[in-house]
């Protein structure tokens, strides 16, 4: 964990009398004002921000943007808060930059709530509002309102956070979970099952050859470029909760249509796969925070693929299998030997807490 300088926060004395959060910090109060003041607000530092009003005004004539809105809300919960490649705090951004990239839109603008509980080291505050920071800046959208909360040691696990964001779809766009056809083609945009191994190793202390780190990562600019091959993308989605299969039979649900996909054609990390196989799990069923599954018409596949797997979030692309007319809304694999088998909707959580 990165140890953070109190000095360079430019802190008032009360709150570097505190090296934890305390109730005050929630209570309305000097204590609460002296840590947005000298914490957050340095951090994601904007001029809509420094409104700093109970709702932040935004000029959306300013934007000289056609298309239509995309809103999207999540909340972030992960165990352990830090973890290999990211922590709660990039996590927030990129998932909610995410939701509201896979229907082509491009993020502008989010909203960070903090539930912090009672006892929080403020050197960890610090290292994941400035990781936050970072990755609304790699993101390119800005952090614009905010509201922070402290609940009582032992009711809030560290820290929690909400994240809110919009973004513009562009005109000719129209991504949407129920555009799934038949003979469509489906790709993933690289490993997977990344995030939620990394969360598991860590909880678990399991060492490997190779550290597997969490995938978490920004999408939009990927999929920007996708839009710029072709408009033709008719579903888009993150693999997040639940991994490849709940989004596989969602989409096959949603659309109405079968899927097939051939197992060996989807990417997995040898860490991953021994970690998988060590637990007794399935990577079609692991949580990703930096991967998305495509669903494009057929004459544009291979264009499309090539465009994911020159960018960075994208190197490990694949195309794994089609949409079909058979056995709709089902999802089918196809097995190394040759056989087949029904991919369902995992049973329950298999691992809590992961985002």
């Amino acid at each position: 964990m990165t140890e953070m300088n109190f000095e360079g926060w430019t802190c008032p004395l009360p709150l570097q009398n505190y090296p934890t959060i305390v109730m005050g910090h929630g209570a309305g109060g000097k204590m609460m004002n002296d840590l947005i003041a000298h914490l957050f607000a340095p951090l994601f530092d904007n001029d809509l921000l420094g409104q700093m009003g109970d709702s932040t005004a935004l000029d959306l004539g300013a934007l000289n943007a056609g298309g239509r809105l995309a809103f999207s809300t999540d909340s972030f919960v992960v165990s352990p808060i830090i973890f290999p490649g990211g922590d709660i705090g990039d996590l927030a951004v990129n998932g909610t930059v995410n939701d509201i990239a896979m229907s082509g839109a491009k993020p502008l603008y989010l909203s960070a709530g903090f539930i912090l509980e009672e006892g929080l080291a403020m050197d960890t505050l610090g290292a994941i509002a400035a990781s936050m920071a970072n990755a609304a800046r790699k993101a390119e959208v800005q952090v614009v309102t905010g509201d922070t909360k402290v609940v009582n040691k032992g009711h809030g696990d560290g820290i929690y956070i909400n994240t809110s964001g919009f973004g513009i779809i562009p005109e000719g766009v129209h991504i949407s979970a129920k555009n799934a056809r038949p003979g469509d083609v489906i790709l993933v945009s690289g490993t997977m099952g990344d995030h939620g191994m990394a969360i598991m190793s860590k909880r678990e202390g399991l060492q490997f050859e190779s550290q597997i780190m969490s995938d978490t990562a920004p999408l939009h600019g990927m999929i920007a470029e996708m839009l710029a091959v072709t408009k033709d993308i008719h579903t888009l989605r993150d693999a997040t909760r639940g991994g490849l299969s709940a989004v596989l039979n969602e989409l096959a649900g949603a659309s109405q249509v079968g899927i097939e996909f051939e197992e060996t054609k989807i990417p997995v990390t040898p860490a991953v796969n021994a970690a998988c196989e060590m637990l007794g799990l399935d990577p079609l069923y692991i949580a990703n925070e930096g991967k998305l599954v495509a669903i494009v018409a057929p004459e544009v596949a291979e264009e499309v693929l090539d465009v994911m797997q020159k960018n960075e979030y994208g190197k490990d692309a694949a195309i794994i299998g089609t949409v079909t007319e058979a056995h709709p809304k089902r999802v089918v694999a196809k097995t190394a030997i040759g056989g087949s088998r029904v991919v369902d909707l995992p049973a329950g959580e298999l691992l809590p807490r992961i985002c």
